[in-house]
C-alpha cells in the first residue's frame, strides 16, 4: 500500500499529520530514502503508531556538530525547537525516539552555534550609511576618496553630499586632508566625510558655513583644524556637533528602510542579535515598534545617548525590556580615537609630541551620570580608549561601585590600559567590551602613536579578559565590517584578512578558540543582563542560531575566514538560508 492511499483512508487529522511525515521519520530512523516504493501495510501501520508516544515539536536538527555554549560547552549532534524555544538536545537517535515533527533538519554534518551577537555596534548608523553615504571604505588616496564622491553624485543627486570610511593612515600620505578640492569639485553643495573611527570628519566650505562655523569658533572636547586662520574643514569629536546639527534628519520611512536593510545584512552574517552603541529615544522607539509589528525581529541591546530627551523618558520608569528589546544602558564617550589622535592619553602622543588628545566629556558629567545611573538601576557603558581616558572612568566607576558586584558597568573599547590600572576591572567587576578587528585594522600605524613600550599594552584582550574571566566582543561597525566570523578570527589569530603579520600582532593577547567563540555569544548576552534567555543552545532559551559549513574550533586557523553561513534562525525561524 502507498503512503498516499493510507492517508485518504482515515479522517484522523493526527493519523494524517503522522503519515505526511512518515518518509523523512523513515529515512531518519532506517536510513533509506523510500520516496515512492511502496510498503508493507504492517510496517506502515507500526511505524505511525510508533509516533503516537512522540512529543511533537517543531523542528529536529540532526546529523550536526552543535557547540552549545553551556556551562560544560557540550557538543551534541541534535536539537529539538519548540514554540521559539530549544526543548532539548542529545544524540539524534535519542531526539528521534524521542519527538515527531514536520520539519526535520538533516544538518549533514554541518556545525551549529548559538546566534552569533556583536556586542558594540551601531545598528541604524550603519543602516542609513547602506542606503545614503557614499563608501569611502579602503581608499588609498585623497584623490581616491574626491572621486568617489563625485560618482556617488552623480548616481545619487542630494542636497547633502555625504560619505563615511576614509583613513588617511591607508594613504601613501598619511596626513589629514583638507577641504580645498571639496570646494572646488562642489563649491555650493555642502558636502560631509566622516572618517572610519567616527571621530572626524572632513566638511567643505559650503557646509562650514551653513554650520555657521568659523575660525573664531570655540569648541572644547574637539578642535576645529585652522591653517592660515581659516577653517581647513577637518573636524575632531566635539567640534563635529555643531556641523551635524544642520544637517537633515531623516524621515521615519528612510530610518525604517535602514533599519530593514540593516537586518537582512546582520542575518547573512549569522547575527541574531546586536548593541546600538548610542541611539535617541525616538529611535528606540521605532525600533520597539518594528519589533511589536513583527517588521523586525533581531533582538536590540540600545545604549541610551545621554541627552534630557532620553533621560525623562526612560530613567524613571527603569530598564525597558521585551523579547526583543533591553534598554538598561546609558552611553557616554571619555575620548575620541586613536586613529586621529583624539584618545586621551597619559603621556603625549609619539608622533604629536604636542597632543595628549581630548576628554569629549568632563570628569564631573561621567560622575553624574553614574549617579543617575546607579539609583535608578542602569548601567554605565563608557567609550574609553586612551589611556587616561581609561583611567578617569575606571576612578569614577570606582567610586560608586565601591567593591565587587553584579552591576555590570562597562568600559566600552579598553583599547590602551595603563598596567597599573587592570586591577580596576577585577577589584569593581568593570566589564571591558572590546572589538578584535580594531587590533587589526590598527596595529599598522599604533605603534607610531603610542611608541615601542605604551603599545605594548593595547588591545590588551587576554589580560582584559582575566580580569573577570569574560569579555564582550564586537564590530563597531559600521567602523569594521559586520562579519562576526572576522570578530573571531582576528581574536584567533591577530592577523588581518590577507594573513599579516606572520605569527600574528603580540600573540600574547589572542583569545583561545572556545573564549573567542563565547565572547560573540554568551558573554555579550551576558553584557546585557540576558544569559538566562539567550547566548547558548540549552533548554527553556530563545532557538536563535546559526548554521555554518565550517568547524571553528577545529579547523585550521588559515580556513577560518573561509566559513560560510549556511542558515540563519530566530526564535526556531528560518530568517537567511544561503544560496
Amino acid at each position: 500500500m502507498k503512503l498516499n492511499q493510507l492517508y485518504h483512508l482515515t479522517n484522523n487529522s493526527f493519523l494524517k499529520n503522522r503519515i505526511m511525515t512518515l518518509e523523512t521519520q523513515i529515512k531518519h530512523m532506517l536510513n533509506v530514502n523510500f520516496g515512492i516504493k511502496i510498503l508493507a501495510l504492517p510496517m506502515v501501520l507500526f511505524l505511525i503508531f510508533s509516533c503516537v508516544n512522540k512529543t511533537q515539536v517543531d523542528t529536529i536538527i540532526t546529523n550536526a556538530k552543535v557547540y552549545t555554549v553551556n556551562d560544560s560547552f557540550d557538543v551534541v549532534e541534535s536539537v529539538v525547537v519548540k514554540n521559539g524555544i530549544f526543548y532539548d538536545m542529545g544524540s539524534s537517535k535519542e531526539m528521534l525516539s524521542k519527538y515527531t515533527s514536520t520539519e526535520i533538519i538533516d544538518a549533514d554534518g554541518d556545525f551549529v552555534y548559538p546566534g552569533f551577537n556583536d556586542g558594540h555596534s551601531h545598528f541604524l548608523a550603519y543602516g542609513i550609511s547602506e542606503i545614503k553615504y557614499a563608501n569611502l571604505m579602503g581608499t588609498g588616496s585623497f584623490n581616491e576618496v574626491l572621486d568617489m564622491v563625485i560618482e556617488h553624485y552623480k548616481k545619487y543627486p542630494s542636497e547633502w553630499i555625504l560619505g563615511r570610511g576614509w583613513d588617511q593612515n591607508d594613504w601613501d600620505i598619511k596626513k589629514f586632508p583638507d577641504n580645498s578640492a571639496l570646494n572646488k569639485a562642489f563649491p555650493e553643495t555642502p558636502v560631509v566625510l566622516n572618517r572610519v573611527d567616527g571621530h572626524a570628519l572632513l566638511a567643505n566650505k559650503a557646509a562650514l558655513e551653513i554650520a555657521g562655523i568659523t575660525a573664531d569658533t570655540k569648541i572644547e572636547g574637539g578642535e576645529i583644524v585652522i591653517v592660515d586662520n581659516k577653517p581647513t574643514g577637518l573636524l575632531i569629536d566635539n567640534a563635529m556637533d555643531k556641523l551635524k546639527s544642520v544637517i537633515p534628519t531623516w524621515t521615519i520611512e528612510e530610518k525604517t528602510t535602514a533599519l530593514l536593510k540593516a537586518q537582512d545584512d546582520c542575518y547573512a552574517v549569522g547575527l541574531t542579535s546586536v548593541t546600538d552603541a548610542g541611539l535617541d529615544k525616538s529611535d528606540i522607539l521605532l525600533i520597539d515598534e518594528l519589533h511589536k509589528k513583527d517588521d523586525l525581529n533581531i533582538r536590540v541591546y540600545a545604549m541610551l545617548s545621554p541627552n534630557h530627551d532620553n533621560f525623562s523618558y526612560f530613567i524613571d520608569k527603569g530598564p525597558y525590556h521585551t523579547d526583543k528589546l533591553t534598554v538598561s544602558s546609558i552611553k557616554i564617550y571619555i575620548d575620541g580615537a586613536l586613529g586621529s589622535r583624539g584618545a586621551l592619553l597619559l603621556e603625549p602622543y609619539s608622533d604629536a609630541l604636542h597632543s595628549h588628545g581630548s576628554q569629549v566629556s568632563s570628569t564631573k558629567f561621567l560622575d553624574s551620570i553614574c549617579k543617575m545611573a546607579l539609583e535608578n538601576g542602569f548601567q554605565v557603558n563608557t567609550h574609553a580608549i586612551g589611556d587616561s581616558g581609561n583611567r578617569i572612568v575606571l576612578n569614577t566607576y570606582a567610586k560608586y561601585l565601591k567593591g565587587k558586584n553584579d552591576l555590570r558597568w562597562r568600559i566600552e573599547h579598553a583599547q590602551v590600559v595603563n598596567p597599573n590600572d587592570m586591577h580596576y576591572f577585577t577589584d569593581y567587576s568593570i566589564i571591558p567590551s572590546v572589538q578584535a578587528t580594531h587590533c587589526t585594522s590598527d596595529m599598522y600605524w599604533a605603534d607610531e602613536r603610542l611608541g615601542e613600550e605604551r603599545v605594548k599594552h593595547a588591545y590588551a584582550y587576554n589580560d582584559l579578559m582575566n580580569t573577570n574571566n569574560w569579555i564582550i566582543n564586537g564590530t563597531d561597525f559600521p567602523i569594521e565590517g559586520i562579519s562576526p566570523i572576522r570578530t573571531y578570527y582576528a581574536s584567533v589569530t591577530r592577523k588581518d584578512v590577507n594573513d599579516y603579520p606572520d605569527g600574528g600582532f603580540q600573540m600574547v593577547n589572542s583569545l583561545s578558540k572556545e573564549d573567542a567563540l563565547k565572547s560573540i555569544t554568551i558573554w555579550p548576552a551576558m553584557g546585557s543582563f540576558e544569559e538566562e534567555t539567550k547566548g547558548s543552545i540549552e533548554p527553556g532559551k530563545v532557538a536563535d542560531y546559526v548554521i555554518l559549513d565550517t568547524d571553528l574550533l577545529e579547523v585550521e586557523q588559515s580556513d577560518l575566514l573561509k566559513a560560510r553561513v549556511l542558515g540563519t534562525y530566530v526564535n526556531g525561524i528560518n530568517v537567511y538560508e544561503s544560496n
